[in-house]
């Protein structure tokens, strides 16, 4: 007996090429619906029109054209259950063997904002419900749901003399799944917005597995790296695939390299975390003024630059351990040095680092008492919030250096606090159960360069010991959200050591 195909897409593109060899070569019956069809008959492919299944070309304006019981029967009759087969024999129900479709173009219609009626129409039915029903019957039916398949689909059928293999068959199976799961959150997300309800309730995550890595945080850990549609463009360049720790530091460096996109910036990141960030007149002195403030802590990190890598910047980055340099571009030589260290991974950041905060959406994390999601920390400095609390009254350069500090201890682990000074962190105090634990390590660890520097809380002080500290370290200015029930005594404390202090109104904890 024959096989037969089922086709009915909206886009049409290569469908007469790949009919041709299915009736042709292989002998395919094809069934096809309303535009289809007649697309099919132009073409003098044979094809049979739905109605001689259904008794009816279409209803309601072409809204219902498959929807009837023998369409479905003959997708997903199980002809090894004894029962769904004398079913179809009593009834001369004939069966498909390939469901060929494709959806209506609803994102095309929520990107012009089509009105709500225009939109609903791309609202596909008879398109997902034809290609769940193959997919679920991936032992006997080809689900094809999209053009590009096409080819593989006729390199199986010559692979396995004009049958498709059941390998196929479950591949395009998952592909069907993925594509009405990406359809229907489009359509919840859409309709959920122009309908003013919560989109928040209908959170859902649409990822796609890129590939495999060699292993997690730790070789025992499986590991996988997966795409979204919000994935931002970059190359290797250089040097082996990037490791699951490599992505999460690079991440980490990126965000921070964001916040300086139109400055002269360096960035080293070690596990996860910043040791080293300083602006410069240009990039290789931001780059020394970074290595400066804890280079035993840069040795074996990730480095990060907000302008193109130069040849002299390069012989730098080459005359010590890295595990990974990323930046919006190098130069032809630059790049010829770096790969010297072929070890040496070489990112080249294809997305801007201005539009890069856009990819900066939404932070998930999967506990055993729920999965959390929050909007990403993008919160920004507000000039009603931002006051001077004390009687000192900071410089303008002073001010400059703790809006630098601030953007820093943004993006270190709480309790953090920031000391820097000319655009230079000194020290960096991070990931503390105690604020007076990091603020002394980040004044241990700048020395004699406190004096006169700034510091940045992520978070308020409880108690005046954070100041005292201060005081002690010669700071000049402190930057802190305020907020305290202790504020009075924590200003007065300012105010006796004649330290500058700004409030924001802004906290930024990261645990």
């Amino acid at each position: 007996m024959g096989k037969r195909a089922l086709i009915s897409v909206w886009n049409k593109d290569k469908l007469i090429e790949f009919a041709e060899v299915l009736t042709q070569k292989y002998d395919y019956e094809i069934v096809a619906t309303g535009s289809t069809f007649d697309l099919l008959s132009e073409n003098k492919i044979p094809a049979k029109e739905i109605s001689e299944i259904t008794g009816k070309r279409q209803l309601i304006n072409g809204k219902v054209k498959t929807l009837y019981p023998d369409v479905f029967a003959g997708i997903l009759a199980d002809m090894n259950n004894e029962n769904e087969k004398a079913d179809i024999e009593k009834t001369n129900i004939k069966l498909f063997d390939m469901v060929v479709v494709n959806f209506y173009p609803f994102e095309e219609a929520v990107n012009k904002n089509a009105e709500e009626t225009e939109l609903t129409n791309t609202i596909d039915i008879g398109g997902p419900s034809m290609l769940r029903a193959a997919a679920k019957n991936n032992k006997r039916v080809l689900a094809v749901s999209s053009p590009e398949q096409y080819i593989q689909v006729l390199e199986d059928l010559e692979e396995h003399n004009g049958e498709t293999s059941l390998k196929l068959r479950r591949e395009f199976a998952l592909k069907v799944f993925e594509k009405t799961l990406d359809f229907d959150t489009k359509v919840l997300h859409e309709l959920s917005n122009r309908f003013e309800e919560d989109s928040e309730n209908y959170f859902s995550l649409n990822i796609k597995k890129a590939k495999n890595l060699r292993y997690g945080e730790n070789p025992h850990q499986k590991a996988g790296l997966y795409y979204t549609n919000n994935t931002v463009d970059y190359e290797v360049l250089n040097g082996k695939e990037l490791s699951y720790n490599n992505i999460l530091d690079l991440t980490a460096c990126t965000n921070i390299l964001s916040e300086f996109y139109d400055v002269c910036c360096a960035v080293i990141i070690k596990h996860n975390t910043p040791c080293g960030v300083a602006l410069g007149k240009d990039i290789e002195e931001a780059w020394e003024k970074a290595l400066d403030c804890d280079p035993l802590s840069a040795f074996g990190g990730i480095v990060g630059f907000t302008q193109v890598v130069n040849e002299s910047l390069a012989k730098l980055l080459i005359s010590m351990f890295l595990e990974v340099v990323i930046a919006p571009d190098y130069t032809p030589k630059a790049l010829e040095i770096l790969k010297q260290k072929k070890n040496l991974r070489v990112i080249k950041l294809n997305t801007s680092l201005l539009e890069y905060k856009n990819y900066l959406s939404q932070e998930i994390r999967i506990t055993p008492f729920g999965t959390l999601v929050q909007d990403s920390d993008k919160g920004e400095l507000d000039k009603d919030n931002f006051k001077v609390v004390t009687k000192t009254k900071p410089t303008a350069e002073m001010v400059e250096d703790m809006i630098f500090a601030w953007k820093v201890a943004k993006h270190a682990k709480s309790n953090a606090i920031v000391v820097a000074k000319d655009f230079k962190t000194l020290g960096i105090g991070q990931g503390q159960t105690s604020r007076v634990d990091a603020f002394e390590i980040a004044l241990n660890r700048a020395c004699d360069g406190s004096k006169d520097a700034v510091a940045a809380s992520d978070g308020f002080f409880p108690a005046i010991d954070n100041i005292q500290a201060a005081a002690q370290g010669r700071i000049a200015a402190i930057i802190q959200p305020g907020g305290s029930i202790k504020d009075e005594e924590v200003i007065n404390t300012a105010n006796k050591y004649n330290i500058a202090m700004i409030t924001t109104g802004i906290r930024h904890f990261r645990h």
